[in-house]
């Protein structure tokens, strides 16, 4: 302790050379970040300190004003070491400030937007669109302005990935909507982010919530203001479209091109050679609609009232979750080598879907906690995500068990693979009119869904798989059952 006591007293003197050499007009020595291997480090900035942990290396990083500094592509976490560059929001010469979006990134997991860490001019930008873009590398140059400071912190791969993580944090008891760069600015400022109202999309907190609280200009959160009560707003208007098949355009290709595999395909190549090693177990089943049509019939309208486009998936999610509270097998991870199995408390259910960037598997998150008409609401928010490519990680990571409706293209049975590290993913056909025989040996127009479902051989027996879905189906073909088992 002595010892670190002593080091840093040296240190400080060091800053005060540093800061006299560099004292002329046309410099001005903005921050010196000091860093101690294995031990805490300081980052003095006037009489201020921040105190972060597990820093290595020992380096010393004057940032000038009207100096140029690489931007560069910082981890994102999840592993991630490339992504593709979808946008750009900045040209050479644009000014930038703090958080303002630079461009945005596409990796094999999610869309991302990246924003600035400085204030400043754009000099140079490294690629165009659709180029490949590796983690560490530059993006841009930014020429700092006055005041603007360059923080760059040699950081443990575990504190860069736990910030990544921090979105939807949770203080207090609710979830906290933020950016990692607010975090860092209220960090900065020692603002618990619980006493912000945001005022972002659902609640997300802005760097202009940040500085309006600085400014006092802001009540904290808790503290209700008595307001005139307000006539209830008219629910909003919904607005059917008919689905259409979109067809490509049909293009002579002239010769050989070979492209690179990146983005989502990158993340299908890994998913797919994982699932290799699972032996997959099928079984296939039909199922009568003709019940659930004509429910969908008559609460359609009641959704499109609530603004909400109501299809059959939130019924077969709900079904799904109903099924797995009694066989909880079906909804659990293996690890790699498949020597341990893991009961997921949450159904996290997920759907393939097909976007403009490819098959992605966005999820449905607590499924057995909510309502057939909430599951319905967050499928349309995500359908509506993946068709603008705004997919987050968030959107697209810890599926338990999954669903896959390929009926809406076309097709009756498939054979789905499963996603590792689940157990068991069911693949539905589409919704056909046949001839079939009622209780009294008359022969009926019926509406008939076929299913199909793989499963881990190595874990899920045949018995187990069947008996689930015979329990689905029921749900299914009787759709006033469920209310019996919803909670």
């Amino acid at each position: 302790m002595a010892a670190t006591r002593s080091c840093l007293s040296r240190l400080c003197c060091l800053r005060r050379e540093l800061t006299h050499a560099f004292s002329r007009p046309r410099y001005r020595l903005l921050h010196t970040q000091v860093i101690l291997r294995g031990s805490s480090t300081h980052r003095y900035s006037g009489a201020n300190q921040i105190k972060l942990r597990h820093i290595r290396g020992i380096s010393t990083s004057p940032a000038f004003c009207g100096s140029v500094v690489p931007f560069k592509l910082s981890d994102i976490g999840e592993g991630i070491r490339e992504v593709n560059i979808k946008e750009w929001f900045v040209s050479v010469g644009d000014s930038v400030n703090q958080f303002d979006s630079i461009c945005e990134v596409q990796s094999d997991k999610a869309s991302v937007t990246i924003t600035s860490r400085y204030d400043g001019v754009i000099k140079k930008i490294y690629h165009e669109v659709d180029d490949i873009a590796l983690v560490g590398q530059p993006l841009v140059d930014i020429e700092l302005e006055d005041g603007s400071e360059e923080s760059s912190l040699e950081v443990d791969q575990s504190d860069v990935e736990a910030s990544s993580e921090q979105a939807r944090k949770e203080v207090k008891g609710h979830k906290v909507l933020a950016t990692p760069a607010v975090r860092r600015l209220s960090m900065e400022n020692n603002i618990n982010l619980s006493e912000i109202t945001g005022s972002g999309k659902d609640g997300r907190i802005l760097k202009e919530d940040i500085l309006a609280f600085l400014d006092g200009k802001q009540i904290p959160a808790g503290q209700a203001v008595s307001a005139p009560p307000q006539p209830p707003s008219p629910p909003p208007t919904y607005v059917s479209t008919p689905a259409a098949i979109s067809q490509p355009t049909p293009t002579a290709v002239s010769q050989d091109r070979t492209e690179r595999i990146h983005g989502i395909r990158k993340a299908m190549v890994k998913t797919m050679s994982a699932a290799l090693n699972i032996p997959h177990f099928g079984y296939c089943d039909e199922i009568d609609m003709t019940s659930l049509v004509n429910l969908r019939v008559q609460i359609k309208s009641v959704a499109q009232e609530r603004g909400i486009k109501f299809s059959y998936m939130p019924v077969f999610l709900k079904a799904a979750s109903l099924a797995l509270l009694r066989y909880p097998v079906l909804n659990a991870w293996v690890d790699e080598k498949c020597e341990n199995i893991t009961y997921k408390a949450s159904h996290n259910l997920g759907i393939a879907m097909d976007t403009p960037n490819g098959l992605t598997v966005p999820v449905v998150k607590n499924v057995q906690t909510l309502s057939v008409f909430e599951i319905a609401s967050e499928l349309n928010r995500l359908v509506d995500l993946g068709l603008s490519g705004k997919l987050g990680t968030e959107d697209l990571t810890g599926a338990t068990f999954s669903l896959s409706n390929i009926g809406s293209l076309g097709g009756t049975y498939a054979k789905p693979v499963i996603l590792p590290p689940s157990v068991a993913i069911g693949a539905i056909g589409k919704i056909q009119v046949l001839p079939r025989f009622d209780a009294q040996d008359n022969v009926t127009k019926a509406h008939i869904m076929q299913v199909s479902w793989s499963a881990d051989h190595r874990v899920i027996d045949g018995a187990t798989m069947c008996r689930f879905s015979n329990l689905w189906k029921m749900y299914l073909e009787n759709p006033a059952s469920m209310i019996l088992d919803l909670k």
